[in-house]
């Protein structure tokens, strides 16, 4: 099979949700580099919109977690560029809560956001590339929390193990006209999640990590590029981890903390 360029993504549209800023500005650049048109949502609008090679983003303000919403989002990308090949669902997050003390409220919010917004936006992207003679393809933005929960992540870690499901259950149900896979992410140097990182800019964090760096949110968006391209033409899904290597166990530093202070 002649895959040609890789990386040409040239005539292809992509809609990135949350991709104003932080890991998905990096993806919205990094296709619009690649010569695909772009599409971004985000409930507020940017102050810019992400941009390459004298071209920008289309912005559609979007609540992702509201099913019509987020049909709308796929028909308005639809409308301006007449299709849509790749899907990124990036929107997500949480901040830290006590499970013991959290409301039901945030729960379901932390579960809309990081599970139900993107089936919503995967049901109406299917409905647009299961008519294209090439398809689509689906990449959903995980977590390593899926695998490994931390403290205070107990929403998010459940969403985001839902996710991980919810991507293998797509990739069977929808193949082979449209391709679903997921990217586990682990530690990530961004503007805003800086602070979290400690006094040292994340320095002794880093120290904690195979790769003996955190990943930028470049990194993330080449997996995206590999998983939406024809190089993953038979990918399908897949849970391609782009965490360094992980975090070194517990024990393991413990142990080796421990020899240093003979």
């Amino acid at each position: 099979m002649d895959i040609g360029n890789p990386l040409d993504f040239t005539g292809r549209v992509v809609l990135v949700t949350g991709g104003t800023k932080g890991i998905g500005a990096a993806i919205a650049g990094a296709f619009l580099r690649a010569g695909a048109d772009v599409a971004v949502c985000g409930r507020h609008a940017p102050g810019a919109a992400p941009a390459a090679r004298g071209r920008e983003a289309f912005f559609v303000p979007a609540d992702v977690r509201d099913p019509a919403a987020a049909a709308g989002l796929v028909e308005s990308t639809v409308e301006r560029f007449g299709r849509l090949d790749v899907l990124v669902n990036n929107a997500g997050g949480s901040p830290d809560a006590d499970a013991a003390t959290v409301s039901p409220r945030f729960v379901e919010k932390i579960v809309a956001l990081n599970l139900l917004a993107p089936f919503y936006v995967a049901q109406a992207a299917h409905r647009v590339m299961r008519a294209q003679e090439e398809g689509g393809a689906v990449v959903n933005i995980g977590s390593v929390s899926a695998h490994d929960p931390q403290p205070g992540t107990a929403a998010y870690t459940a969403a985001k193990a839902g996710l991980l499901g919810l991507t293998k259950a797509l990739a069977l149900e929808w193949a082979p006209h449209v391709r679903v896979n997921h990217i586990t992410t682990g530690l990530i140097r961004t503007e805003s999640a800086a602070a979290v990182y400690g006094a040292d800019g994340g320095a002794s964090v880093a120290r904690t990590v195979a790769m003996a760096r955190m990943a930028v949110p470049a990194d993330v968006a080449g997996a995206c590029l590999y998983l939406a391209g024809p190089l993953a033409g038979y990918v399908n899904g897949a849970d391609l981890a782009v965490h360094g290597g992980g975090e070194f166990p517990a024990r393991y530093l413990a142990a080796r903390a421990a020899d240093r202070a003979r």
